[in-house]
Parts: structure tokens; sequence; C-alpha cells
């Protein structure tokens, strides 16, 4: 089977399984162009193909996908042309997921963040082992939590989504498990059996009755409590205030605090109102507003400044406009949310 993308992505039939592999393991499996174009040139196939039970979708190395191919985008709107039509093309394929009326599997044994959260997290089996890690460290590059983030954190109980979104910390399986990020969790040495037994039932249900392992959740009692109390405010102002109340005599409040202060600030103003927006709106009125956020990040300065410091000059402090918390106006806030006019995603 040849979608194409064959060097960075394949795809494998077993029986009525079909098995997408990402092969890009030296760049931590960033998704390009050309796998997202792959993969939704498959998943139309194999959605009218009454030979296909079941999708599963898997990684090679040690990270199911570090997120999107950055560097590339960055170079691009650096250089006038910002790839708006990849993430055009990316946003269409992550609702394509979420509406795929077959059983998606996706086995993560390692890193998923940002672009590699959106192929995997929509479908119906998020089946993690102890080695993977989630996280939407978006607002530390001047970016935003995309790819249906604004689908998925919302829902997720105790502001866990919000303070998610707004810190970029990462996660292990059992806080996932718990969240309910992931569905399924089991042994990263049991990976090979368990794919095994799906591809030999094409039924999810039944092969995981026989591999799913219980995950504890890791983030303790305590600190949960003050996530929900602290992340449940009605404005991120509010959150701040709260975290700086509590910070002298709490580390975890500090310990918050301070991360988020390294933040870019407009990008955490558009994720608090993109993940609030998210709790009443569909998977596809997601990926639209975030089409419209995306467009004005691309023209912005905060990304390209924080993929300076994060990547180009490594490890450089940037230096985010506006540069408080405070100094983003609710217009500029406004601005990011506003109609597309004859550019709006078509889905």
């Amino acid at each position: 089977m040849d979608f194409g993308g064959s060097d960075e992505i394949r795809f494998g039939r077993l029986d009525r399984a079909r098995i997408v592999t990402l092969t890009r393991p030296q760049a931590l499996n960033a998704v390009t162009h050309r796998m997202v174009k792959a993969l939704d040139k498959a998943l139309r196939a194999w959605e009218r193909d009454d030979g296909v039970d079941v999708v599963i979708v898997k990684a090679e190395g040690r990270a199911f996908s570090a997120g999107g191919d950055i560097l590339h985008i960055y170079e691009a709107g650096r250089a006038g042309k910002p790839p708006v039509d990849f993430f055009a093309d990316e946003y269409r394929l992550n609702a394509r997921i979420a509406r795929f009326k077959k059983p998606y599997v996706a086995l993560i044994d390692g890193i998923v963040m940002g672009g590699g959260v959106g192929i995997s997290f929509h479908g119906s089996h998020r089946v993690l082992t102890e080695n993977a890690q989630f996280a939407m460290p978006e607002v530390g590059i001047g970016f935003f939590p995309d790819v249906g983030a604004s689908h998925l954190l919302p829902n997720l109980g105790g502001s866990f989504g919000i303070y998610l979104a707004l810190t970029g910390n990462r996660i292990r399986y059992g806080d996932a498990l718990w969240s309910g990020l992931a569905t399924h969790t089991i042994k990263a040495q049991d990976q090979a059996g368990f794919l095994d037994r799906l591809v030999a039932t094409g039924d999810p249900e039944s092969a995981l009755r026989g591999f799913s392992v219980p995950a504890r959740r890791e983030t303790d009692s305590r600190t949960m409590e003050a996530i929900a109390r602290h992340f449940a405010q009605t404005s991120l102002g509010d959150v701040i205030g709260s975290l700086e109340r509590a910070a002298p005599a709490d580390a975890f409040a500090a310990k918050t605090l301070a991360t988020i202060r390294t933040r870019s600030p407009t990008s955490l103003h558009v994720a608090w109102r993109e993940i609030n927006a998210g709790l009443t709106l569909s998977m596809d009125e997601c990926m639209r507003m975030e089409f419209r956020i995306l467009n004005r990040m691309l023209a912005g300065h905060d990304f390209y400044e924080g993929i300076r410091a994060a990547i180009i000059d490594k490890g450089s402090t940037p230096q985010w406009r506006p540069a408080g918390i405070d100094d983003v106006s609710a217009a500029e806030v406004d601005a990011y949310f506003a109609p597309l006019g004859e550019r709006e995603l078509e889905l």
C-alpha cells in the first residue's frame, strides 16, 4: 500500500488490520506535511474498505511523535511564506480521525506532544505504556495548543486541561489514564503480544482485555486539589492571582507560577480563551477556531521569537511582545479569534 511519504510513514496490512508506522525516529517522528497527506489519503480509503476492521498507529524509536516539524514552519514563515496549507491539511486530518467510523488504536510508547497528539488522541483507543509522556507545550514557544487541543483538554476533570495548556507540563501514563486522555494502559513489554492479538481479532476491546493493566495516578491528591482550586478561576488574571496568594507558603503554587511566567503572555491569553471556548464547541468548530488563531500566530511575533530562543539560539531567553501578562489587551486577544472570511478552514 503506497499512500505517499514512504520514507517518513509506512502503511502495512495484516489480515483485516491496517498498521501505520511513523518512521522518522531521528527527528522524534515530528509530523511533516507529507505524513499528514499520506495518512489522510489512507484513512479515506480504509473507511470505505469493508476488508478493514481496525487501524493501528505506532512509531519507531523512543518517541511516538514530539510534535510538528517546527524548524520547517519557522523557516518558511521567516521567508514570508507561512505554511498555512500544512496546518489546514493537518487540522482536516485531526477532524477526520475524530469522526473515523472504525476503531483507531494509537499505541504510544514514548513522548507524544503537539502534532503527535493530533494524530493519536482523537481516535477511539489511546493505549499508553509506562514509557509514554504527554504534553502540549506550545505556550512555551509563543504558539498555542492546537491540533484539536481545544476539543481534548476542556473536558478533563478538575481543571486539569487548563493546567496542562497554561503550563505545558508533561504527564505520564497514570495521569493520562486518570484524566481520560488515555483510554487504556499496557506494559511496554506486552506491545508485540497486544498487536498480535489485535490483528488476530480485529477487536480492540477483546485484545485489551488480556493486556490492559491499571496505572496509578502520578499526581497526588493534594496537588490535584490545588490544580482544581487555582485553575477553576473565571479569568487568566484570577488564576495568576490565586497562585500568587498561595505562592509564598506553597511550593506547588510557587513552581507553577514561575513556569507560567516564562511562557508567552499572548499565548497564555489565547490558550485560556481557546480551551474555555472549546467546552461548548464540536470538534469541527474547534478546528475552525484553531485555524483562525493559527493564521494570526503565523503573522505575529512571539512564535518566531519562541522558536529562535528554543531551537536557533538554544537556551536563550525569549523576548515576548507584549512582555507581561497584564500588557495583553482584550482587543488583541479578540483579534486572534476573528473570522477569516473566505479563508475559513473547510472541513
